[in-house]
């Protein structure tokens, strides 16, 4: 089982530096901390009264893996869940908040394990997330990695903007869909024409 501080160190990697899309709602980020996220927490790193993308800039990859930690993973109680789902929710729930919980609240509940749809694990979570895992402890892990893939998907299904995301220029798989397949069994892969065939209808 990796580490927590590996698994975070993997997502900095993944996320990479600063970036200012215009077409990312998230705004300025740095190693996938929003500018948002810093406002939140009250990161005024430059010390000049203002959170502004010049501490975003300034942020650093230590300061960025605590973040990480404490709130995304420890906060979010993504260490409530059984090991080997951690990986996957921690990730996501740093690209797209809670979210991630919800997505697995609601692919339990279609399981017969029924579990409130609120984006936070308590309990309740805990309980029906572990039922889950333990009847279906080879195949969850999977399952959640497709559902999360399905979710960029229909994300850029809806969003034009974000579709570079889920499909590069050459009409390859983006980074969106290379990154939940990191975390499904390569069998569940889609292959390149199973992805262009998703794709095709955004022209």
């Amino acid at each position: 089982m990796p580490t927590i501080t590996s698994i975070a160190d993997a997502i900095l990697t993944r996320e990479g530096g600063y970036v200012d899309d215009p077409s990312d709602p998230g705004g300025a980020t740095n190693f996938g901390i929003t500018i948002h996220t810093m406002r939140r927490l009250g990161l005024d790193l430059n010390d000049d009264g203002r959170i502004s993308n010049d501490d975003v800039k300034v942020l650093g990859r230590d300061q960025a893996r605590g973040i990480f930690i404490n709130h995304y993973f420890t906060a979010a109680r993504i260490n409530w869940l059984p090991d080997p789902l951690q990986p996957s929710v921690f990730d996501m729930n740093v690209n797209a908040g809670a979210f991630s919980i919800r997505l697995l609240q609601r692919l339990v509940s279609q399981m017969g394990f029924a579990a409130h749809d609120d984006g936070r694990i308590g309990p309740v979570t805990r309980e029906r997330v572990a039922a889950a895992f333990s009847a279906a402890p080879h195949h969850l892990v999977d399952a959640y990695g497709i559902a999360r893939r399905n979710y960029y998907y229909q994300l850029a299904d809806r969003r034009a903007a974000s579709r570079k995301y889920a499909r590069r220029r050459d009409g390859g798989k983006g980074g969106w869909i290379v990154r939940a397949e990191e975390f499904i069994a390569p069998r569940y892969h889609l292959t390149d024409n199973e992805h262009r065939e998703r794709v095709a209808k955004w022209g």
